[in-house]
């Protein structure tokens, strides 16, 4: 005798199909969620190491600019003045290109890299001199004996990557003599200080009167007449991740410095998460003394 069996149904099947095409999708979807929100942390944190890390070493360099100088009234002017403006700030018988100077948009021949549309980014050359009674060391990583006779000249700036197919802020150190003679290499890439930075910009911070501090691009403080002491810096920037997101846009509107600013149209500049910083430093070794009489 034949046994009877039962198997399933057409509609059984069916139903246990679409249950389990229905418990796939949300599985799937919970993996694209937890996906999209790693590379998000992952992005942000990269970001934020940038700023907190790669920027505070910068900071740190910047707001010693000027030591060692006796002269504390910064001007474009001022021999081996902490903010390098022109050949008299490096010496009387330097020659250096005005293109490591200081510039910003505007300035006579300077063109600075930026993924941000129609705004240039500038560029910030600090000098310094070791008299402290430790040793120092450089924006690349290179060891400032103390007591050494040289100037410290430091150049920020932004450039292209060619490893990384963007730009990154890159720093380059030279040294100067008294006389403003270069003794070594200055003007070339210098080293990375972070990738990733669509825009970098500068302002010069100068105290026009007793109860006024206004910032000012170089371009615009290189023109004044009448030039007024260089006491704080003004920075800002546009810093991505290097971990693209996973089909996400990320801002492509940022405020530097008080002024709106948009990504380069790129549709592969988009996918990647963005945040704008700023800070602004006070020179230790810029000084304005104002005497009012009583």
């Amino acid at each position: 005798m034949f046994s009877k069996s039962q198997g399933f149904t057409l509609i059984e099947l069916m139903i246990s199909l679409v249950l389990g095409l229905l418990i796939s999708a949300a599985v799937m979807q919970v993996y694209l969620i937890n996906t999209r929100t790693l590379t998000v942390q992952q992005s942000a944190s990269e970001v934020q190491d940038s700023a907190i890390f790669a920027l505070q070493g910068v900071e740190d360099h910047i707001r010693i600019a000027n030591l060692g100088n006796p002269i504390t009234n910064i001007t474009d002017e001022t021999s081996h003045g902490g903010i390098v403006l022109s050949t008299t700030n490096l010496g009387a018988n330097n020659a250096t290109d005005s293109a490591n100077f200081t510039n910003s948009a505007g300035s006579v021949g300077w063109v600075g890299l930026s993924n941000m549309e129609n705004v240039d980014s500038d560029q910030l050359t600090i000098q310094y001199k070791n008299i402290t009674e430790s040793s120092l060391f450089d924006c690349e990583g290179t060891e400032v004996a103390s007591g050494t006779d040289d100037w410290i000249v430091e150049r920020y700036f932004i450039r292209a990557d060619s490893a990384a197919d963007d730009l990154v802020l890159a720093c380059d150190a030279g040294r100067v003599t008294d006389a403003g003679v270069v003794t070594e290499n200055f003007g070339g890439n210098g080293t990375i200080i972070t990738p990733g930075v669509d825009q970098f910009q500068a302002l010069l911070g100068v105290q026009t009167d007793i109860d006024n501090l206004t910032y000012l691009p170089a371009s615009i403080y290189v023109q004044l007449t009448e030039k007024p002491s260089i006491t704080t810096v003004k920075l800002g920037f546009v810093i991505r991740s290097s971990t693209p997101l996973i089909s996400t846009e990320d801002k492509i509107n940022f405020t530097v410095l008080g002024k709106e600013q948009s990504l380069t149209a790129d549709a592969t500049r988009e996918k990647f998460y963005r945040r704008s910083y700023e800070s602004t430093i006070l020179l230790r070794n810029a000084r304005v003394m104002s005497v009012t009489g009583l």
